[in-house]
């Protein structure tokens, strides 16, 4: 049975604040919440508009889906709020929404993704993108590079769009999308190794959130639980739908 579940962090603690720079630590937290050592396929995601403010935000929203339950105390009280009464994670039945979903409804959706193409020579190759180049003399499979710019991520997200069983609203209009980037990031720190400090990784996301109409539910569902786009293990790839707001909230100030 597939859960959504959701942790607050407290980023004035000092093992929160290596949650919030590192992605590794995230997934390796994520997955301790299951009994099983090598972990299910769990998708994760830390909302990042807490970056954008000028201050240190009160708390950060970290979010799950699984199929099995996890049990996530662990951490609530190494970066949470242990011992306060809404501080402790919630985790809901995810197959309500899974279940009701059917074509031509429409959804607020947000996603956090790395968007990426696969190119034969990088323009400004890594290390060991040179070894490989020299090693293959030209017989490689290409190299997946990530989208820099803004219209690039856009129309990468736009053409997976319907992959995923979504349509972005007004996307038969040119220039009339329903679609806004709250937040884009470039990622870089070190994985751990045993020893010596581990390979570097760099990865550009972009968090995007718009309104979609469903095309196709199967297809819906399979994007809900199983995730979209590489670098899921980093908290990218989860796509997360909320309903409409109503005419009364839209007019709220």
């Amino acid at each position: 049975m597939p859960y959504l579940s959701r942790v607050w962090l407290n980023p004035r603690r000092a093992k929160a604040r290596v949650y919030l720079s590192n992605p590794q630590v995230v997934h390796a937290a994520v997955l301790a919440a299951f009994p099983s050592p090598a972990g299910p396929r769990v998708l994760w995601r830390l909302e990042p508009d807490w970056q954008a403010a000028s201050e240190v935000r009160h708390r950060v929203e970290l979010l799950i889906v699984s199929e099995p339950r996890p049990s996530l105390t662990h951490i609530v009280e190494e970066a949470g709020f242990p011992g306060s009464d809404d501080g402790l994670a919630e985790t809901a039945d995810y197959q309500p929404l899974l279940g009701r979903l059917a074509e031509g409804q429409q959804y607020v959706f947000k996603v956090r993704v790395n968007p990426v193409q696969s190119v034969m020579e990088p323009l400004a190759p890594s290390a060991s993108q040179r070894r490989a180049l020299e090693s293959a003399a030209g017989r490689h499979r290409g190299f997946r590079v990530p989208h820099r710019t803004l219209a690039h991520q856009t129309g990468w997200l736009i053409e997976r769009a319907g992959r995923w069983g979504l349509e972005i609203a007004g996307s038969s209009q040119a220039g009339a999308l329903d679609l806004r980037e709250c937040n884009r990031e470039r990622l870089d720190f070190r994985k751990s190794a045993r020893t010596g400090p581990g390979r570097r990784v760099q990865i550009a996301t972009v968090t995007f959130e718009g309104r979609a109409r469903v095309v196709n539910a199967h297809l819906l569902r399979d994007a809900l639980l199983n995730g979209v786009g590489p670098a899921k293990a980093y908290g990218c790839g989860l796509l997360t739908l909320a309903p409409l707001p109503t005419d009364e909230e839209l007019r709220r100030p």
